[in-house]
């Protein structure tokens, strides 16, 4: 790999810092000269506008370009010296004019950022062999839920050749599949194959659909909260808008086991298909018979309203980017579903 590229891939240019260390700037490009030992070369560095560096030695006595000290087999001294007075330049340039990147491409950068800005979780670079590696780990299960690597495209495609950023999610496999068939998507790379998948961190798929993608993944890795419930109910037998225009606490049919000071998230079925309402449990597993044609009750438990949110904000498809798939009897709240639905009410609250 060439030496510029080598220093400066894990780093992103400060232009307002350019000046400041002397570069000057021509045109749309920043360029900076310093003579070395004792004035026999002159090396030329050039950041232009993207942020990409390039920089020669001049051999001063001949006004030429010297580049021994780029052939890797090349172990003299003199060619040693010139080579490393040439990286102390760029690096301490990178050091003071640059802002260092967790990973090589913008697109790897974008997506670690958008999750460090939702789920608050940092990469984790755990290989020393692999330094362009890390991971990205659920802070309730501490289970893996992503993994960006830097590998060679050959690893992925075969045909193709040259560095890239990979990123591998956790989906079911049906899903995987049907990914497999559209462009970015290849089979997991060093994973399992039947529960991972790997995208490419080229642009070529947008940040709008991995980020949907490490929502399932994180979903998928994430433990339930066995004080929050999801429970069913339906419009067709219990009108919840009359009865809560009466009372904020109601009570409610209890068919498991479920305790005071537990959470309650109603999923109210068609026309609704949203969980609607939040409730606290402020007694349970009191005595109660009822039976008709279509429901039978044993026990209720007595709920309190806490938030009321609005049609289709917690859909049935938002759910399943949870992983709750079915909403057939009460359930354990996923602590990711938790988490996104506390995290909005805060921002509703703050507005």
């Amino acid at each position: 790999m060439k030496i510029e590229k080598e220093i400066f891939k894990r780093s992103k240019v400060d232009f307002s810092k350019l000046k400041k260390y002397g570069f000057e700037k021509i045109n749309n490009s920043y360029i900076y000269s310093k003579n070395i030992m004792d004035d026999t070369f002159r090396i030329d560095v050039t950041v232009d506008s993207e942020g990409t560096v390039e920089a020669r030695v001049i051999d001063l006595a001949f006004g030429d370009e010297y580049t021994n000290f780029r052939i890797e087999d090349n172990t003299g001294s003199f060619v040693g010296q010139v080579l490393y007075e040439f990286k102390e330049l760029l690096n301490d340039i990178r050091k003071k004019c640059f802002i260092g990147e967790a990973f090589i491409f913008e697109q790897s950068n974008r997506i670690a950022n958008l999750i460090k800005e939702k789920y608050e979780n940092e990469p984790e670079f755990e290989w020393e062999n692999s330094p362009g590696s890390a991971i990205f780990r659920n802070s309730s299960s501490k289970k893996w839920y992503g993994i960006i690597m830097n590998v060679d495209r050959s690893k992925i495609e075969k045909t193709s050749s040259g560095e890239v950023e990979i990123m591998n999610v956790k989906l079911a496999p049906n899903e995987i599949l049907e990914l497999l068939e559209k462009p970015g998507f290849y089979p997991a790379y060093h994973m399992n194959k039947k529960s991972w998948i790997t995208m490419v961190l080229d642009n070529t798929i947008k940040d709008e659909e991995i980020m949907n993608l490490v929502e399932k993944s994180y979903s998928y890795t994430s433990i339930i909260k066995s004080n929050e419930w999801i429970v069913p109910a339906n419009p067709k037998y219990f009108d919840i808008e009359k009865a809560l225009k009466e009372s904020n606490i109601i009570n409610w049919k209890q068919s498991t086991d479920i305790k005071a000071n537990d959470i309650v998230y109603l999923y109210v079925a068609q026309p609704y298909s949203s969980i609607m309402y939040k409730f606290k449990v402020i007694e349970a597993n009191i005595p109660y018979k009822y039976n008709d044609e279509n429901l039978k009750i044993q026990k209720v438990m007595k709920i309190n309203l806490l938030e009321k949110y609005n049609k289709g904000e917690f859909s049935f498809n938002k759910l399943k980017e949870y992983g709750v798939n079915a909403v057939r009897g009460p359930r354990y709240m996923p602590v990711s579903l938790s988490e996104s639905i506390s995290k909005k009410s805060i921002k509703q609250k703050n507005k």
